[in-house]
């Protein structure tokens, strides 16, 4: 019997974060690219808008991560607006890094060296079962919305319109 190739260490994290607040979703490793969300939904065979991309950006200069639908292009005035904030950036790679531990394409909701503030858009909640980063960019793991929220307790709010 050959034994099954563990996951890569950051896919590990996450899975240890699922485990210690008692769910029984699993990383999966997939062959193919999960970097963006098209890559991920044709490689899952699932709805681009089932993908929760995660988007790391500077609000007022804090780190707050983005759980958006893959069927959404984050619009800057609609999250400032809803977060209250008064500027939102993008996060540059180097920033992703230091302040996820993740590398951009693998960058899951949970797993970070530090909670990072999180909201998730409201749109996910459409779909039984969204595919997250799970660590790198070829690990995903099945969540519900309720399971996405409660993990992060990101809130849930408008991050474009439709």
């Amino acid at each position: 019997m050959t034994e099954k190739p563990r996951l890569p260490e950051r896919s590990r994290i996450v899975q240890q974060h699922l485990t210690d607040a008692g769910l029984d979703a699993r990383v999966r490793e997939l062959p193919d690219s999960t970097r963006t969300a098209a890559e991920a939904a044709d490689a899952l065979g699932c709805e681009i808008g089932a993908i929760a991309s995660s988007l790391l950006f500077l609000a007022d200069g804090a780190p707050l991560l983005v759980m958006t639908s893959g069927r959404h292009r984050v619009d800057t005035m609609v999250l400032a607006s809803e977060i209250g904030a008064t500027t939102i950036a993008m996060a540059s790679a180097k920033d992703v890094r230091a302040i996820t531990g993740q590398a951009i394409g693998g960058v899951a909701p949970i797993g970070h060296p530090e909670p990072v503030r999180t909201v998730v858009d409201h749109v996910l909640a459409e779909y039984d079962t969204i595919w997250a980063a799970a660590g790198t960019p070829h690990t995903v793991v099945p969540l519900s919305y309720q399971q996405l929220t409660a993990l992060t307790g990101g809130a849930s709010v408008s991050v474009a319109t439709d």
